[in-house]
């Protein structure tokens, strides 16, 4: 009985290995954006409405993207 549950316990751990790496990603990328966007906000003031729009585009794709991996993560893993 005590192997079949380790390997369980192995998994729950990437699992919560794999979910730290993808927020740690998604919030280093959306650092990035906005950090580039606010350079160039500051360069061309007249731009700055395209600029806040694409960079909110932009980050709501990356929350996506990282929600969709986190609900990978949990559905490949609670298979074993």
């Amino acid at each position: 009985m005590a192997s079949a549950a380790s390997p369980k316990g192995a998994f729950a751990d990437s699992r919560a290995l794999g979910a730290g790496l993808v927020i740690i990603g998604a919030g280093f990328g959306i650092g990035l954006l906005t950090r580039s966007a606010v350079e160039s906000m500051a360069r061309q003031p007249e731009t700055a409405g395209n600029v806040q729009t694409a960079m909110i585009i932009s980050a709501a794709l990356i929350e996506g993207v990282s929600f969709f991996a986190l609900i990978i993560i949990g559905f490949i893993l609670t298979a074993y």
